[in-house]
């Protein structure tokens, strides 16, 4: 089955999931991989990557998802918060949401990613004003975890999915 794989990357995150999912699929069938791009469209299978903006995908993939129509999708994706499997799958949901009635939904895959240095600038900030503020501790907790994401099991998990979804 002929497939694409096509991302948008912010910070690199998900360029280097694409890069480890095309390692493990056969390179006779890859029709295209790369940053957004229509030639995607040509395959009959699309492995769409994505970063979280707003708790969904940015507006260039929702765009190209929106011309999925009669093309099994998988989508794969990275978020800067990462500890919980329901807050992924939500994520999913939201960017599902731009799939046309045509295409299948063939299933996600999530993980946790590094966040450009301005967002701990500006959760700094906001602690800064109010320093006994718990969760804003938390979200630099998590900024910093997030610093080593996409990680090995990260990436190791990523092909396994994407194996196992052409199988």
């Amino acid at each position: 089955m002929r497939y694409s794989i096509v991302y948008s990357s912010n910070t690199g995150n998900t360029r280097r999931l694409a890069e480890e999912i095309e390692k493990q699929l056969p390179a006779g069938e890859l029709v295209y991989c790369g940053a957004l791009d229509a030639a995607a469209l040509q395959a009959e299978v699309l492995f769409v990557g994505f970063w979280t903006d707003k708790g969904s995908c940015d507006e260039k993939v929702a765009e190209l998802l929106k011309q999925a129509d009669g093309k099994t999708v998988y989508l794969f994706g990275t978020a800067g918060f990462g500890q919980s499997q329901q807050y992924f799958d939500q994520i999913l949901a939201r960017v599902r949401e731009n799939l046309p009635a045509g295409a299948v939904y063939g299933g996600g895959f999530m993980c946790q990613g590094r966040m450009p240095q301005a967002v701990r600038s500006r959760y700094e900030a906001m602690q800064a004003k109010d320093p006994e503020n718990a969760r804003y501790k938390m979200l630099i907790e998590n900024f910093d975890a997030a610093l080593a994401h996409p990680n090995a099991d990260d990436l190791e998990a990523a092909a396994a999915w994407a194996k196992s979804c052409l199988a």
